[in-house]
């Protein structure tokens, strides 16, 4: 017994001397690029601060303690890394991945790895330090209307491609973020956002390129969260929206400022040849516009309630986009882009100094019920003596998701967003509006553009993230002015013949005008 104890304590002892030796390994590293050996590899033990690097010839020799995990981690920064196991072995050659990439000018380009999700109906890439995000926006509502036929100035039915658009938006180095937007409907093509923002820590927001100026709730607010089919005559009418320019953006808990320089509308390709030719042939300036907006937001910490307060104010001086240097014009197609007509309208205003806006805003929304509403007053200064002319406007409107649906308001931008669906089926929405605007002048003015009403009933079904079906029906009621520049036809004269002479006409106030009614459907798509 005493030998056999002697023999194992000697055994032992042995195998603890043969256990706590170093253990070495090695082994060459080449790249899957032409399999050439790779030097300057960093092999390293996981969970051990053990390192090596491979010779030129790709060869490492690593020794690591036995009591350390088997894993061997060969890094390399033209490769990717890769991890392996080195239980049980005695050499160890690998293969590191080539991940250098090169643009199309031959310069080699940083790589960061980005995961895709569908988010909301929405397609976005991001990366996983989450220090890089690009979605895109993709945008289809397809209109038509019918409108009533006992008329003075006959309506031809019809159908549109009323928005086509597509955006890609992106965030990058965690602070900046960017955004170019096209709309390519029914053929013609024409830039909407593009700019560029960085935010700051403390949440200020400085933006610089072509956007929209903010002013309006309604007018800021996208297209794909409208209520009704199109904004009130109003906001359509005096929405400043979008021009090239500077804003920065701040909230600070329930109060949020926005405030900015603007310049130049880009528009179309008429509007962009009369800005050149203006500049080309008299040396114009451009002109100049100063915008703002507070809100207040008592309620900003609840996401169940809000109340929205706003004021804003606008100093705009002519732009030179119009083919008569130093004008004005006011006009709108009354609710719908299928009639063209254009019933008030001041034509050009000319002698022009500068315009100023100003604007308040109320809203509110409780769970599945909204208020909303805009006033907005707009004064044109006028040179050499000639009186200032004041037109104004406002609108009023609610809504109700019936199955129990909820609003949504963004603090940040003051607006509502994507409304949440009360049903697994998706969500429907009642709402009502009336909406007023006058471009005949008040007080000493001279202008009579005409002024309008309009009575909108809308039905909305939220299908999903993606699909939505609204329809509208709408009355629209004309006065005796808004003979869209003289040439529509407002009523009678004395001989019983239709005339577009306001002076002339004998139907009884609130008769003469136009007057007709509308039922208009829309298709949506957004993804």
């Amino acid at each position: 017994m005493k030998k056999i104890v002697f023999l194992l304590a000697i055994w032992f002892s042995m195998s603890t001397v043969i256990l706590s030796q170093p253990l070495s390994l090695g082994g060459k590293v080449t790249s899957s690029k032409q399999a050439m050996p790779l030097a300057d590899v960093v092999v390293r033990v996981k969970g051990a601060p053990t390192v090596v690097k491979t010779n030129a010839e790709g060869q490492y020799l690593i020794t690591f303690d036995p009591n350390s995990s088997r894993i061997l981690v060969f890094s390399h920064p033209d490769h990717d890394d890769l991890e392996v196991s080195a239980e049980g072995k005695t050499a160890l050659d690998v293969t590191l991945t080539n991940n250098v990439r090169f643009n199309q000018y031959g310069v080699r380009v940083n790589r960061n790895p980005l995961f895709a999700e569908e988010r909301n109906g929405i397609l976005v890439l991001e990366s996983q330090k989450d220090n890089y995000r690009i979605w895109f926006d993709f945008r289809v509502q397809v209109d038509g209307a019918m409108f009533s036929k006992e008329t003075l100035n006959p309506i031809g039915n019809g159908t549109s491609i009323r928005r086509a658009r597509f955006a890609a938006k992106v965030e990058f180095a965690k602070n900046w973020y960017g955004e170019i937007d096209l709309d390519f409907s029914n053929s013609e093509l024409e830039l909407k956002d593009a700019y560029l923002q960085y935010t700051f820590n403390n949440g200020l927001e400085l933006k610089a390129g072509n956007f929209k100026e903010g002013f309006s709730m309604e007018s800021t607010t996208t297209s794909r969260y409208l209520t009704f089919i199109e904004r009130p005559n109003v906001i359509a009418t005096f929405g400043p929206s979008r021009h090239i320019g500077i804003a920065a953006n701040y909230r600070h808990n329930w109060l949020l400022g926005i405030g900015g320089i603007h310049f130049q509308d880009i528009g179309g390709v008429e509007e962009r040849m009369f800005s050149e030719d203006n500049n080309k042939d008299f040396g114009v300036d451009e002109g100049v516009s100063f915008t703002g907006k507070l809100v207040a937001m008592p309620y900003y910490q609840d996401v169940n309630k809000g109340l929205h307060i706003g004021v804003a104010g606008s100093y705009r001086t002519p732009k030179t986009d119009a083919e008569v240097r130093n004008t004005l014009r006011y006009s709108t197609r009354s609710l719908t882009s299928i009639n063209r007509k254009k019933y008030i309208d001041t034509d050009l205003i000319g002698n022009i100094d500068h315009a100023t806006l100003a604007g308040f805003e109320l809203a509110g929304y409780h769970k599945n019920l909204r208020l909303q509403g805009e006033y907005v007053m707009n004064n044109v200064h006028r040179t050499n003596d000639l009186p200032t002319e004041k037109f104004d406007g406002f609108y009023a409107m609610g809504s109700w998701l019936i199955f129990g649906g909820k609003y949504n308001y963004n603090v940040s931008e003051g607006e509502f967003t994507q409304v949440a669906r009360g049903k697994k089926w998706g969500e429907l929405e009642l709402a009502l509006r009336y909406d007023y605007l006058s471009l005949n002048s008040r007080d000493e003015g001279t202008i009579t553009g005409g002024a309008g009403e309009g009575y909108t009933l809308g039905l909305n079904y939220y299908a999903n993230n993606n699909i939505k079906i609204m329809l509208n029906y709408a009355y629209l009621n004309h006065d005796r002015y808004a003979n869209g520049k003289g040439k529509l036809f407002i009523g009678y004269d004395a001989d019983g013949n239709l005339t577009t002479d306001p002076k002339v006409v004998v139907d009884a106030n609130g008769t003469a005008g136009e007057d007709f009614h509308m039922i208009a459907i829309r298709l949506e798509v957004d993804f």
